[in-house]
């Protein structure tokens, strides 16, 4: 848990396409095995520590045939953003995924001193 000081709470949050590769054959549509896509997400503007960062898929296309075998994350935590990543194997064809994202942390505030 992440304990946030009032009245510095910081939300931000978005919606953002990961891949679309089903109209140019990309290999999340037409490879096989493991396979991995990366979005950087900056922050509308920064927080004073990493957040916290909660991921939901918001939009998956995908072929009917196959298994769904996914893992969307946030990884690389910072200040200023993160990276979502999705990632799927075996013969999994996913033609596109979209994720909403929010991120709850401390905002820089004025009074804040660094004695470091």
């Amino acid at each position: 848990m992440q304990r946030i000081d009032s009245p510095r709470i910081g939300v931000d949050q978005g919606d953002i396409e990961i891949f679309s590769e089903f109209e140019e054959g990309g290999a999340m549509w037409a490879g096989d095995g493991p396979r991995e896509r990366r979005r950087h997400v900056r922050f509308g503007e920064s927080f004073s520590a990493p957040p916290v960062v909660h991921i939901s898929t918001s939009l998956v296309d995908m072929a009917a045939g196959t298994a769904f075998r996914s893992e969307l994350v946030a990884e690389d935590i910072t200040a200023d953003g993160f990276d979502m990543v999705f990632r799927t194997w075996n013969d999994t064809r996913v033609a596109r995924i979209r994720a909403a994202w929010m991120a709850i942390g401390n905002l820089p505030f004025g009074d804040d001193w660094d004695v470091s």
